[in-house]
């Protein structure tokens, strides 16, 4: 069927299975470049991003199987040399780059994995300086963690054979390049520290190129090194080389050879130190011997004889019983003077005279107190007679007495002062000086202005 010259109709995803069926077979292998943008890197492992220049984006996408084998992690703004083939997403119709290698422009993807594991452990403290451990000084047996049939153990063993060859060295074989070898060399580490077989240990290899010595600069490595607690030191390639391990052991060597004479001092420099050390131990103590021997004489001449020595102390003896003889005596004749201060005083201050004193005065305050009161109640009841007389000039009864009454409406107890108050039929209570009557109003006259 041909789409282009017949009236054709498509649904949207037959013409997108089309789009990427051509875009497919002519994009199967393409090389790209582009800023990084749009990074997404969810748990599944697949690698969402844009590549774009100034003139246009192109979506792509890394999936797992491919994106585990990156050594380096793409990061927003990087610039990316990508590899891969075009094809559509059906579900976005939209046409995106299947990665399937990228390395960074301008740099290899070696070089930036190792600057990005190197900054990232170095902010979670595996290089501090204080976590590394001094190298024992006389250490009974070496680990060697590296290939059996490289250069490197054989160098080892060479310097060790000429410098200390009563060394007991333990050679624990391992890949030291290739895929599982950074495992193979995390795993020695461990085993030799869990099994205690030795009091130092060497990891490293000879020289090579970068990709080389890769299997040193993997995490699991560096990580197996920071927890080891056999002091290491690190002795991969030449001195130019540097790996992730030679920061994270606690000594780096430029060389296997250099590891094996930092290990232990040769034989001979072990001798020519334990002579100078005799030699200097034999001056201190010869100087020491003498100082002492002077001082026993210098003690011997100021020791005096013990019989003048007890008869001064003797003598001391009765001076100090003479004056504590005296201090005792007039110690007693001021306590005595003092006593007597005291008693004459006491006598002069007898409770006795006091309360005669106080007894008297209170008599005296008793009477005058008394007399008071009498005049007190003499004035009130002058002003009681007083008041009462004035209050018989006021009172009602005194009104009622010469004739006049009270009157008040029974309805409501109201005082009648004026007739217009009442009406005919009013019942009324009159109150005399002595008894009350009740009355009923017959006629009101009231009285006109």
């Amino acid at each position: 069927m041909d789409i282009f010259t017949e009236k054709t109709i498509l649904t949207v995803s037959r013409l997108t299975a089309h789009l990427r069926d051509v875009l497919e077979e002519n994009f199967d292998l393409v090389w790209v470049q582009g800023e990084v943008s749009n990074l997404s890197l969810p748990s599944s492992g697949h690698l969402y991003f844009t590549l774009k220049d100034p003139g246009a984006q192109l979506r792509c996408v890394m999936f797992r199987s491919s994106a585990k084998n990156l050594k380096f992690r793409p990061t927003d703004g990087m610039a990316l040399i990508a590899r891969g083939r075009i094809s559509v997403y059906d579900q976005r119709g939209e046409y995106q780059l299947i990665c399937e290698y990228l390395e960074p422009q301008g740099i290899g993807a070696l070089q930036t994995a190792f600057t990005q594991l190197k900054e990232r452990l170095a902010g979670e403290g595996l290089f501090d300086e204080g976590h590394k451990r001094p190298l024992p000084s006389f250490p009974r047996r070496l680990g060697v963690v590296t290939s059996a049939s490289g250069a490197a153990i054989h160098d080892i063993l060479n310097v060790l054979k000429r410098r200390f060859s009563s060394l007991e060295i333990l050679l624990y074989p391992v890949r030291v390049q290739g895929e599982g070898a950074a495992m193979e060399i995390a795993r020695a580490i461990d085993d030799l520290n869990r099994l205690k077989l030795a009091d130092v240990l060497i990891v490293g290899r000879g020289g090579g190129s970068l990709e080389d010595l890769w299997a040193f600069n993997e995490e699991v490595v560096a990580r197996a090194v920071y927890r080891s607690h056999i002091p290491v030191i690190s002795a991969v390639g030449h001195e130019t080389d540097w790996t992730i391990c030679d920061f994270a052991a606690d000594l780096r060597a430029p060389t296997p050879s250099a590891a094996a004479e930092l290990v232990i001092a040769s034989a001979e420099e072990l001798r020519n130190k334990v002579e100078f050390l005799t030699h200097r131990l034999r001056l201190v103590t010869e100087s020491r011997m003498a100082a002492l021997a002077a001082r026993l004489e210098a003690m011997g001449r100021a020791l005096h004889d013990p019989g003048t020595m007890l008869g001064h102390l003797a003598q001391r003896v009765d001076d100090l019983a003479q004056r504590l003889d005296l201090a005792l005596h007039n110690g007693v004749e001021r306590r005595t003077d003092r006593f007597e201060r005291l008693y004459g005083s006491l006598l002069l201050h007898d409770p006795a005279h006091r309360i005669g004193s106080l007894q008297q005065r209170v008599d005296l305050l008793a009477a005058k107190a008394e007399r008071l009161l009498m005049d007190k109640l003499q004035g009130v009841r002058r002003n009681f007679g007083a008041n009462a007389a004035r209050l018989e000039v006021l009172s009602p009864l005194s009104t009622l007495s010469r004739g006049y009454s009270i009157t008040r409406r029974i309805a409501d107890g109201m005082t009648v002062t004026d007739a217009a108050q009442l009406a005919a039929g009013d019942r009324v209570r009159l109150s005399f000086q002595r008894g009350a009557a009740e009355c009923r109003v017959e006629s009101v006259d009231e009285v006109r202005t």
